[in-house]
């Protein structure tokens, strides 16, 4: 329930519904919050890039649930993306070697080597780095993986090409990835967390600090740095620090005082009468959808504040049988994803089984 508005301190009417004096601290968050808004320049998306993001999400669709059709349609897609844009070239597909890169703008760099309009793909070697200025664009398909489109401003370097191991660092920039390899098997480094692919098209923004955001348009995405894991299913989004790692996941959808709270709790150096003021409003303004966002911050909560998480989470998705109150509180591993099982977003076993693939070691001839 939400409180009495005349019973809260006037900074707080700010946070509520800007009504009030502004708190400096809360104009602080804003401000840095400001280019992680759907209209900031830096994420606009253009009426063709619009089209091109609905044709992956098709394909990917095809990809998932009509494997038969989607070989044909992928095909037929490539082969007429690669007559209307580009000279005749053979399929890309991966090899020892590294991947091959697409020109889409300006001059992309790749190691020392240009890529310009009308020129032969450049390829991109494992440990090499594909660089964009400010008019470049380029894009990487990739047969048995999928397609990554690299923005602007971006340094991607490829890691790791083997079979089932896909991995990039993602330096600065940003990439927009459509993926239809099993899950777990492409990983994006970061400088504040790795993002791995569980069966989705996703974006992904960062800086050199590792501030950023990672926004999930088809699928889920994990998000991971050294055992802080967030989830972000399709229509959420998550931001990241160069210092905390991975927020709490939050739909984009969410009332705006609970996504700015949220930032607060998460990343705000606050004092104990603000913190537990911002954890007012997440658990005030929290629909059931944002069960989401409540489920994280279970784990990431002191221990006096998880029981009024808990409770309102509870409240909003009763927990399934064999979770119990106390399981709960001292979040043991098995409630917690039976009870992220119950909100409808994607078995989080998909996730378990990347954590123990990725973790056994590599066999070397």
């Amino acid at each position: 329930m939400h409180d009495d508005p005349k019973d809260r301190p006037a900074n707080d009417e700010y946070l509520w519904d800007r009504s009030g004096e502004p708190n400096p601290e809360i104009q602080r968050i804003e401000n840095l919050l400001a280019r992680f808004r759907l209209d900031a320049p830096a994420l606009e998306i253009s009426a063709i890039a619009v089209r091109r993001e609905s044709k992956r999400r098709k394909r990917l669709i095809l990809t998932r649930w009509f494997p038969l059709a989607a070989a044909a349609a992928i095909i037929l897609a490539l082969g007429a993306g690669i007559l209307l844009l580009k000279p005749k070239t053979s399929p890309i597909s991966p090899s020892q070697s590294g991947w091959d890169v697409a020109w889409r703008s300006g001059a992309p760099q790749v190691g020392t080597e240009k890529i310009r309009s009308g020129a032969v793909n450049g390829k991109l070697g494992v440990g090499q780095l594909l660089v964009t200025d400010a008019r470049s664009r380029a894009s990487i398909q990739v047969s048995d993986l999928g397609e990554i489109d690299i923005e602007p401003q971006s340094r991607v370097r490829l890691l790791e090409t083997e079979s089932g191991r896909k991995h990039i660092s993602l330096e600065r920039g940003m990439i927009h990835a459509t993926i239809w390899a099993p899950p777990g098997e492409f990983v994006v480094d970061t400088p504040s967390a790795v993002a791995v692919d569980l069966g989705c098209a996703y974006t992904l923004q960062t800086d050199e600090s590792g501030s950023g955001i990672l926004r999930t348009s088809l699928g889920w995405v994990g998000f991971e740095r050294n055992g802080h894991e967030s989830f972000i299913p399709a229509g959420a989004a998550c931001p990241m620090d160069g210092k905390a790692g991975p927020g709490t996941p939050y739909f984009e959808d969410a009332p705006e005082p609970f996504r700015l709270a949220l930032y607060r709790v998460d990343f705000g150096s606050l004092p104990p009468d603000l913190r537990a003021a911002a954890l007012d409003v997440v658990i005030a303004e929290a629909r059931k959808r944002d069960a989401l966002s409540l489920w994280h911050l279970l784990s990431r909560v002191s221990d006096s504040e998880r029981p009024r998480v808990y409770d309102r989470l509870a409240a909003l998705v009763p927990p399934p049988s064999g979770v119990t109150r106390e399981s709960a509180l001292r979040l043991d591993p098995k409630s917690l994803d039976l009870w992220w099982n119950e909100f409808d977003l994607g078995d989080v076993e998909v996730w378990r089984h990347w954590e123990r693939s990725w973790s056994q070691p590599r066999v070397t001839k």
